[in-house]
């Protein structure tokens, strides 16, 4: 998804600040046996579905400084069945990014979630998104809208599942600043799971521009 580019200075950042420490604690501290994950997630946009209740995603993340963060580490946890919060530290340049999704239906494949994201320390409001996915056995289907500053932008997204540990993955966000992406997700253990893309821009002249997110998941709680 895209991250807001804004300078200024938000004055939530220092309450949220002892929220992500503890997130952090939270990583190096709890055991227990591994997740069992499987692939997911799309490249570019965020997704309809909802981590699971007490299941934690730690990613690493490295990518062209043209898409967003260059260097980043995320911290993804569901809290419910029906929502999860997100939260970004972004090393080049230092920013620290918020986010929430609920889900609002969750019934057989269909999934229609809304959510607020890419809440800055460098400024700017969160961005409301609500989105529709069609979550078949082997092929995801996502269509969706984002409010950036005050553009509405469109969401699309593909994934098709091809063996138990591959999936491929293809999504598109409107306007500038966003691209089409085309790239996989391999889960090299069931807990670990890493996912290459590349990034098409929007804009002219149009660049492919490189991204990849190494990601572990582990339960917290039952």
């Amino acid at each position: 998804m895209g991250l807001s580019n804004s300078v200024a200075t938000s004055p939530w950042w220092p309450r949220y600040r002892a929220a992500g420490l503890i997130g952090w604690a939270l990583v190096w501290f709890v055991g227990g046996p591994s997740a069992l994950a499987t692939t997911k997630g799309l490249n570019q946009i965020v997704t309809p579905d909802i981590q699971p209740a007490g299941i934690l995603s730690l990613s690493a993340q490295v990518q062209d400084a043209r898409i967003a963060n260059s260097q980043e580490v995320q911290l993804e946890l569901g809290v419910t069945k029906w929502l999860e919060f997100s939260f970004f530290h972004g090393f080049r340049p230092r920013e620290e990014i918020a986010g929430t999704e609920v889900g609002l239906l969750q019934s057989g494949p269909h999934l229609i979630t809304a959510g607020a994201v890419n809440w800055s320390s460098r400024g700017g409001g969160a961005a409301p998104v609500l989105e529709y996915g069609y979550y078949g056995e082997a092929d995801h289907f996502i269509v969706g809208a984002i409010q950036a500053g005050r553009r509405n932008e469109g969401i699309l997204g593909y994934a098709h599942q091809l063996t138990p540990k591959l999936q491929l993955s293809a999504d598109y966000q409107s306007g500038p600043g966003n691209s089409t992406t085309l790239g996989f997700t391999y889960n090299l253990t069931p807990d670990l799971q890493l996912n290459p893309a590349v990034y098409v821009t929007n804009t002219r002249p149009h660049r492919a521009l490189g991204y990849v997110v190494l990601t572990w998941n582990l339960p917290v709680w039952k």
